[in-house]
């Protein structure tokens, strides 16, 4: 037990004498295990944010676009209106919500801004009095359109939260928007759409108000929001089926959440690449620990010819240095893991992720960090315990 006492004191000295030498043997497992932690924590901290993402707005909307099959060969397919009740009476659908971005309508707060709002128009879209039902999407001030608006082709309008932002609205403000010099009156605010960013800065109106003002023909929307909590794939597919009727196909139908889906998935490569690259920092860093201790028997090479003369065996003074490389990994290994423990949270902080760091992962790259420096600290033990009294004169 004193033996091993003393050897702790002497490799501990060993390490402080010269406290810019272990700084630099010490980096090379910082900066790997690092790397690693933090690539591969801030993968995973993603992930976790976009499963919390699904998790908030649920995996069971359906988004049918028209087909060029139904409404003619324009510019602006449609969807037959009647269509929208066939859809609502599928088994699995509680809502549908039918939409129709009317074109060529320049949206101003005020007078003076024409010229900008000309270059950059506002999205006017008609719909269905159900959209915050359909897209389970709150008012952030007053009301969304309502049957009344829509029997008496009112020209009120609901607009989205971006767009209250730039207007300067105020909550529960008497505010009317010029559509083509024609005023219509905001009677609330939709929240962030996050399935449907476009909508955050769009103007709603009925589609009678629509069609009475802006001759749209008809209330065909071109496209349908579909909310289906059961089943939402195979309502998917029956929808192109019930809005045709069995004829050509009159809908293209997708479920906006599989791609976040898609990408809240580990991208394997992305991981393995990292590791990959850790690793070779890991192993760049064990070739510095092997260099900078050898150069540090050299240095040494009078205490190491001291001891030698004092009766320190061999063995007592190899395992002395391969104690020191083990003490620079584990230390290495603990500091890098901190370091990308800590890139991990601060990149979770600033971007809003959920923070996913896993503990036997940070363990298991700190013992690989410990493996590396006792490898890379082996040449150089045994170069010091190889060592001749009567040779290190000649070297110290």
């Amino acid at each position: 037990m004193k033996n091993l006492l003393d050897l702790v004191r002497v490799a501990a000295a060993g390490l402080t004498a010269r406290k810019v030498r272990t700084f630099l043997i010490l980096l090379g497992p910082i900066l790997g295990v690092g790397a690693i932690v933090s690539a591969i924590g801030i993968n995973e901290s993603s992930k976790g944010y976009l499963k919390e993402q699904l998790q908030e707005l649920g995996t069971d909307l359906i988004v049918a676009n028209a087909q060029d099959s139904i409404g003619g060969f324009g510019q602006n397919p449609r969807i037959p209106e009647d269509a929208i009740s066939r859809v609502a009476r599928l088994p699995d659908v509680v809502s549908v919500t039918g939409t129709f971005q009317i074109s060529n309508i320049v949206t101003l707060p005020f007078e003076d801004a024409e010229d900008y709002y000309r270059a950059f128009p506002v999205p006017v879209i008609a719909t269905g009095l159900n959209l915050p039902k359909t897209m389970e999407v709150p008012m952030v001030s007053g009301r969304f359109l309502n049957e009344f608006d829509s029997n008496n082709a009112a020209r009120v309008a609901v607009i989205g939260r971006d767009l209250a932002d730039e207007y300067g609205y105020l909550r529960g403000e008497s505010r009317t928007i010029s559509l083509n010099g024609v005023d219509y009156g905001i009677v609330g605010v939709l929240d962030w759409v996050l399935l449907e960013p476009s909508m955050d800065s769009a103007v709603f109106i009925t589609f009678p108000t629509a069609e009475n003002d802006w001759e749209i023909e008809n209330q065909d929307p071109s496209r349908l929001y579909v909310r289906a909590p059961t089943n939402t794939q195979q309502v998917a597919e029956e929808i192109p089926t019930v809005v045709s009727l069995g004829g050509p196909e009159g809908a293209r139908t997708s479920v906006p959440t599989d791609l976040l889906n898609a990408e809240s998935q580990v991208d394997e490569s992305l991981n393995n690449l990292t590791k990959l690259m850790g690793g070779l920092a890991l192993i760049v860093g064990g070739v510095g620990i092997a260099n900078v201790m050898s150069i540090s028997v050299i240095q040494r090479s009078s205490e190491i010819g001291i001891r030698r003369a004092l009766g320190h065996t061999r063995s007592t003074i190899g395992i002395q240095f391969l104690f020191e490389a083990l003490v620079v990994g584990i230390l290495g290994g603990f500091l890098g893991a901190l370091a990308g423990a800590g890139v991990v949270w601060l990149t979770a902080w600033t971007r809003g992720y959920v923070m996913v760091l896993s503990v036997p992962a940070l363990i298991g790259w700190g013992s690989v960090s410990v493996g590396v420096a006792v490898v890379a600290g082996l040449y150089p033990s045994l170069k010091a315990a190889r060592l001749e009294p009567l040779e290190t004169l000649r070297l110290g």
